[in-house]
């Protein structure tokens, strides 16, 4: 029985693959690539998201994955943390959000002109209707 050599990621390693196109999290102390899981997870893949680049055990655990979660597991596993290179404690960076937009205007503008616009023309449509129709009243007469 041949002894498997696994590859030993570094935590700043792990961290750095944080994103939808990239992620990895760590379970147990083992590393894995969840990148192609990501829309399969049957709580979404906003779930891996929140978890990823960090150790994801507890929030692992809490869920309570059934066997087979457990079996797939080994599909995606691509090694093991460096226990030395785990912080003691571990700073989670929040989610950036997009910049705040001090100028609503614009935004607010559009959401008029959209109102607006198809409101003008259906006005128009049926002034001309009813210019159109009384003409043809007057003339016959």
């Amino acid at each position: 029985m041949a002894t498997e050599t696994k590859k030993l990621f570094q935590f700043s390693e792990v961290e750095t693959h944080a994103n939808p196109t990239d992620c990895w999290l760590i379970i147990h102390g083992k590393v894995y690539n969840v990148t192609r899981f990501l829309e399969e997870h049957p709580g979404g893949d906003d779930v891996l998201l929140s978890a990823t680049g960090k150790d994801a055990t507890s929030d692992f655990e809490d869920v309570g994955h059934s066997p087979d979660a457990h079996t797939l597991m080994s599909d995606f596993m691509i090694g093991e943390i460096d226990p030395a290179s785990v912080p003691s404690k571990v700073v989670y960076k929040s989610a950036t959000s997009p910049e705040y937009n001090h100028d609503k205007s614009t935004a607010f503008n559009i959401q008029i002109l959209q109102f607006l616009v198809p409101l003008v023309i259906l006005s128009l449509a049926l002034a001309f209707s009813y210019l159109y129709t009384k003409d043809n009243v007057n003339t016959s007469k």
